[in-house]
């Protein structure tokens, strides 16, 4: 049939796609492309051997996203966040998860949210181990995953999909600040189990403080690192 064809082609692009923006996060998050970076559309489409209309789309999708700026007849730049912008994205944060909290009760009653909650406890465990290693590159992607699965619990797809952009953002403006210091171990936080256990109890007060401390610790820590 002539439409298979066709649709196969847009769904392999649109994966294509998909590869080459993960690619590119993964790229800002591990400190490879530094903030102020700039590149063109060609560099990306030679470096993983692909065509541009691909590449083309993933940048404007990371741009959206807030992780890329637009430069007019230059290409793209790995947009610079300020500590200022931290404490923005921080702020949403906390407004966020006391909105997803919120739902706790009814969330805890439902079928398999028990056993979905063992799941990402042991997300947490694996994020734990490495903020106390100090491995950013392996905290970043276990926290993600952490919070992306954790948000989905609560079954609202929009709050949880802002959320997860917001920890993309939060992360992006760390990473540089956070790579200077030539030990992390103990500085980062490490309290996903604990989160995990106060909702399984269904107290979202404790839930929410432990949230706090975190955004306070993070901050704080951002602060003294961008300080010098």
């Amino acid at each position: 049939m002539p439409g298979i064809g066709t649709n196969a082609a847009a769904v392999t692009r649109n994966t294509l796609r998909q590869q080459i923006a993960d690619a590119l996060r993964d790229e800002v998050l591990a400190g490879r492309l530094q903030p102020g970076q700039e590149f063109t559309v060609k560099e990306i489409a030679d470096q993983y051997g692909v065509s541009a209309t691909p590449v083309r789309e993933a940048l404007v999708d990371l741009s959206a996203q807030g992780l890329l700026d637009s430069v007019q007849h230059r290409g793209f730049r790995v947009h610079e966040f300020s500590v200022a912008d931290y404490r923005g994205m921080v702020e949403a944060r906390s407004l966020v998860t006391e909105g997803l909290f919120r739902s706790l009760t009814e969330i805890s009653q439902r079928r398999g949210a028990a056993e979905a909650l063992r799941a990402v406890r042991r997300r947490g465990e694996e994020a734990q181990r490495a903020a106390a290693a100090g491995d950013l590159n392996v905290l970043i992607g276990y926290d993600l995953r952490f919070w992306r699965e954790l948000g989905a619990l609560f079954g609202n797809p929009y709050l949880s999909d802002f959320l997860h952009r917001l920890r993309v953002q939060s992360w992006v403006c760390a990473v540089p600040l956070l790579r200077r210091e030539p030990d992390l171990r103990g500085c980062l936080w490490a309290g996903h189990t604990e989160l995990v256990d106060a909702l399984a109890r269904r107290d979202p007060s404790d839930a929410g403080a432990i949230v706090a401390a975190y955004n306070a610790h993070s901050l704080a820590l951002i602060e003294r690192l961008a300080a010098g």
